[in-house]
């Protein structure tokens, strides 16, 4: 059977269509067939004044006509059981019926603000089938790899769920390119917290008011987060509180970086004709600086800024000529954050199982190691087409970088 199972109607406006029956009986069901599970936050969660009614994904209306702004939402009593709804009175004889999944636009059956279903379900939705679940993987590979007949007759499934979840983390570094982006602006203290799912940063930038992104570069060299500002008495040791630990200050080090005045390291004194320190070109008043800056090292020569990681408090810090500044940070997690994360990649899907394999394998005792290097072979190669797949180059994007250095392509 088809893969796909929603309507076009389900899948881009996230509503399905029902009729109640003629004889207008309580209690009557209506089953819903979206890829998106319904989530009722409680038994109550019917009534907009519960305090849950908020967490429900979804929202029910009803119409005597079915015509546009007829539709009311329903507030009574219902139940949901999986995807299956209950509408516990009567609805009407022969009455219409949406449900509706939260989207951003709200849907088109509310008649106000309030009763329209803003949320985001819908969008989340969106691009779902390029993806596998993690829990099917895992089902599809006690299917097809485990058994009488197979190489593994025999294997937990706990231990493949676990050998599954270490796959998914060690291919979200570097295969799947699973790569988050949240969007900050840099406050006073020139600090912002690590995301909650943070494992790696793979690159910070500031927004311009073109809304071009400029990359602010690692301080590295130029500065440091100390993990350890103890307090120190005359003679330079370390002082103690009464449990014996030792007593730790602010950093000095930090505050100094907070107030340096950065074109005393990059050397932009004559920079005035760039707009907002954009780096786009005003009025040629800047002129008299142009041409100063050859031959100086390109981690202090520029005009972006810098940040840091502060290890010891979980934070970035940043150069204090970007506070204020709009930033877009790129980080990698590892893939089991959230249960949205738990997805694969369709084209990653037989990395997935031959890693599997190989690790159950390869932890098992008393195997022959010839079958342990097959699987490893096996594994390598299903890596290595699995990264060739997700780098999505396109022979178009690589004739415009060989354009862009002076080459002469014929067509």
């Amino acid at each position: 059977m088809g893969l796909i199972t929603e309507t076009n109607q389900q899948y881009y406006a996230g509503s399905q269509n029902f009729r109640g029956n003629v004889a207008n009986d309580p209690n009557q069901t209506f089953i819903t067939t979206f890829d998106t599970d319904l989530i009722l936050g409680s038994i109550n969660s019917w009534d907009p004044s519960d305090v849950n009614y908020v967490t429900n994904n979804f929202k029910l209306y009803i119409s005597a006509s079915g015509l546009a702004g007829t539709w009311s939402e329903w507030i009574t009593d219902m139940k949901v059981v999986g995807n299956t709804i209950e509408l516990v009175a009567a609805p009407g004889a022969s009455v219409y019926v949406v449900v509706q999944l939260k989207s951003l636009t709200g849907g088109q059956y509310g008649s106000t603000d309030i009763e329209k279903a803003f949320g985001q379900v819908v969008e989340n939705n969106y691009g779902e089938y390029s993806y596998i679940r993690l829990g099917d993987v895992i089902d599809n590979y006690m299917v097809g790899y485990v058994g009488d007949g197979k190489i593994i007759q025999t294997a937990k499934k706990s231990d493949v769920l676990f050998f599954a979840k270490r796959s998914l983390q060690e291919f979200s570094y570097d295969t799947l390119k699973s790569i988050h982006s949240s969007e900050l602006t840099i406050p006073e203290s020139l600090s912002l917290a690590m995301p909650q799912d943070y494992v790696n940063y793979v690159r910070m930038s500031y927004i311009d008011q073109l809304g071009v992104k400029r990359i602010i570069y690692p301080a590295n060299n130029l500065t440091i987060n100390p993990y350890n500002t103890f307090l120190q008495d005359k003679v330079g040791s370390p002082v103690q509180d009464s449990l014996a630990e030792n007593l730790e200050g602010t950093s000095i080090t930090e505050e100094r970086w907070g107030q340096a005045n950065d074109r005393l390291i990059n050397g932009q004194f004559f920079n005035d004709g760039f707009i907002n320190g954009d780096g786009y070109f005003g009025n040629a008043s800047g002129a008299l600086g142009w041409g100063r800056q050859y031959g100086l090292d390109p981690q202090y020569s520029q005009s972006n800024g810098w940040f840091g990681i502060d290890e010891r408090e979980g934070k970035f810090t940043f150069s204090s000529n970007l506070i204020g500044r709009l930033i877009v940070l790129e980080y990698i997690s590892d893939g089991l954050a959230y249960d949205l994360d738990t997805k694969v990649p369709k084209l990653a899907e037989d990395a997935m199982y031959k890693s599997i394999s190989y690790n159950l394998i390869a932890n098992r005792a008393g195997q022959q190691e010839y079958v342990v290097q097959r699987f490893k072979k096996e594994r390598y190669a299903a890596l290595r087409n699995a990264k060739i797949r997700l780098s999505n180059i396109k022979i178009e994007e690589i004739t415009q970088v060989m354009r862009g250095k002076s080459k002469w392509i014929k067509h």
